[in-house]
């Protein structure tokens, strides 16, 4: 029998909201993403009535809301919003029956589990599907750095969120360590999150005007990243080829802490620099880790293409949890 639940996915800055449709331990339809800017909204209650009112209609009384944030304890903070969601209160606020919170990330894992193969480009690797069976590692900047994994063996999968975006970034070069010395009069500690999430490029904008002598004028990621994209700023679009370096230096080393078989790219982020990931140094200095140089460049490494992974794994995680699956 088919169900319909609302599937969410709180961000750093937004909040997505989807009417799912599962049955059988899988997702059998997503319909039209509502996003909604968390900043808009005091917090989730707040987000959840405006989307019921664009729906103009009652929502289902189960839900499935994968947050980047840790989600052990009883209460949920979110690293880059400020929003906290009390897991004794959410069905009670949101007059839920049912409800599944899990990290964004391993929602997206959930959506790679059954993901079909269209939906994935080769980013670096062979040209081949992602391994049936094995570990799986996800990575996705977006406002963080979000990174999750899985196993899986045919039909069984398993999902193990994890906060690999904040292990300490490492430097392969010259030009690294310089921007890890100014990263680190800014923060103290340097996580690879300060270097390959979305807002990151500034911090290496800056570093390689500094290392250059020029003065520029201060500007956000947004701008920075449209100047990378529209060739407008050639500092920024070495700022944007350093990113993708870095990103895939970063990927390789949750490659092989995971002892993965098949990386997988999301997030926003992630779709929008494609083509400058192709171009880049991503493959390269993803496959760079001495020696075990040649283990890594055999691992397919893919760029996930549908619009909403974090919905669509949300619902699917419901959907196996729902369905009974102990092998979720």
């Amino acid at each position: 029998m088919t169900e319909r639940i609302v599937a969410i996915d709180i961000g750093g800055t937004h909040a997505r909201f989807a009417i799912a449709a599962i049955a059988a331990g899988r997702v059998v339809s997503l319909g039209q993403a509502v996003t909604l800017r968390t900043a808009d909204h005091a917090g989730l209650e707040g987000a959840w009535q405006a989307f019921a009112r664009r729906l103009a209609e009652p929502l289902p009384r189960s839900a499935a809301i994968a947050v980047a944030a840790p989600t052990q304890g009883d209460i949920l903070r979110f690293t880059n919003n400020r929003w906290t969601i009390g897991r004794d209160r959410i069905g009670a606020d949101l007059g839920l029956d049912h409800c599944l919170l899990l990290n964004d990330f391993e929602a997206i894992g959930h959506a790679v589990g059954q993901a079909e193969e269209s939906w994935f480009e080769p980013l670096a690797g062979p040209d081949i599907p992602l391994p049936a069976r094995g570990t799986i590692s996800v990575i996705g900047p977006g406002t963080g750095l979000g990174a999750a994994y899985l196993w899986r063996d045919g039909d069984i999968c398993r999902v193990q969120e994890a906060q690999g975006g904040h292990i300490g970034f490492a430097p392969c070069d010259a030009v690294e360590d310089a921007i890890l010395a100014h990263l680190r009069q800014r923060y103290g500690r340097v996580s690879v999150e300060r270097v390959v999430a979305g807002p990151a490029i500034v911090g290496i904008y800056e570093m390689l005007a500094a290392l250059d002598g020029r003065a520029v004028p201060p500007l956000d990621d947004h701008a920075l990243w449209a100047r990378a994209l529209g060739a407008e700023d050639d500092l920024a679009v070495a700022a944007a080829d350093r990113f993708c370096a870095m990103l895939g230096s970063v990927a390789g080393d949750l490659a092989l802490a995971h002892g993965a078989g098949g990386v997988v790219v999301a997030g926003g982020l992630g779709l929008r620099i494609r083509d400058r990931l192709v171009r880049s140094d991503f493959s390269g200095r993803f496959a760079d880790k001495g020696r075990f140089a040649g283990i890594m460049a055999a691992i397919p490494v893919k760029l996930i293409t549908h619009l909403q992974p974090g919905l669509f794994g949300a619902a699917a995680a419901f959907a196996r949890r729902h369905a009974g699956d102990s092998r979720r």
